[in-house]
């Protein structure tokens, strides 16, 4: 569902790369997360995955779709929540949902429905009528997944997801990600909470420097690797507290803090 081969990002007047030669292959019908130190190249990768920023080196394929020869056709399989509210804070919430579902041409039944399931179980169905300027932070996030989802992607993609959002919203959040997921579609999230990862990833990478460090399957890491936590891994790679070997990774790391995103 996602292919990224070689990906390296160059900023102007940086001299350096953000991100160096990463490839990743993400599979239908699994989570996955991505993580890495504040600066680790994590919303750059994200950016130029989905067709916001442009890249050096590198290609990547969003179920097949190259996103450099049909961006267009890429973007229409994604639906992204980034880690700042781009919304349209004049629109009420409804209007904003219904921009996003004309961009993508969902039919107007279906865009209904929607709209009525996932603002309701968000307990924002109520207010959906309201201008988004008085909107609470988690309102605006809330409504940012709602439109996410509106025409039904094939991959979802999220940027610190659950920041801003009240224990049970984030409950629901997690909830929706794996029922997509178990749908066989493709949920890829960054994050900083490293136990919400652990808990609902099917798989993980790791990048520090603009580096792919590792990539493990946590099914896999809890049955053989005993006690050893996903914090306890991740600080071990990036330069954290304790020692761990991973077989067969990458382990490069540059020690240059990423240019700030």
């Amino acid at each position: 569902m996602i292919e990224i081969n070689g990906l390296s990002k160059i900023y102007k007047g940086s001299g350096r790369k953000a991100l160096d030669s990463l490839s990743l292959t993400v599979n239908n019908g699994e989570i996955f997360g991505f993580l890495g130190p504040n600066g680790a190249g994590k919303s750059t990768a994200i950016k130029c995955m989905t067709g916001i920023l442009s890249f050096t080196e590198g290609n990547v394929k969003i179920c097949g779709v190259d996103i450099n020869e049909d961006p267009v056709g890429a973007k229409k399989k994604i639906g992204f929540v980034p880690d700042e509210h781009l919304l349209y804070e004049g629109l009420t919430g409804r209007q904003y949902v219904n921009f996003i579902a004309d961009i993508f041409g969902v039919e107007k039944g279906r865009r209904d429905e929607l709209i009525k399931r996932y603002a309701s179980e968000f307990g924002l169905y109520d207010r959906l009528d309201e201008t988004v300027s008085n909107y609470s932070h988690g309102m605006k996030q809330k409504i940012a997944v709602i439109a996410a989802l509106i025409h039904e992607p094939e991959v979802f993609i999220l940027d610190e997801p659950m920041l801003g959002l009240d224990p049970k919203s984030a409950y629901i959040l997690k909830k929706l990600m794996r029922d997509y997921a178990d749908k066989g579609k493709t949920v890829f999230f960054s994050s900083h909470i490293l136990e919400v990862v652990e808990k609902i990833c099917d798989r993980v990478a790791i990048i520090d420097g603009g580096k792919l460090v590792a990539v493990c399957d946590i099914q896999e890491l809890k049955e053989k690797r005993g006690d050893l936590s996903l914090e306890q891994l991740f600080l071990s790679l990036t330069g954290g507290e304790g020692v761990f070997d991973i077989e067969d990774e990458p382990s490069d790391k540059t020690d240059e803090a990423e240019k700030k995103e």
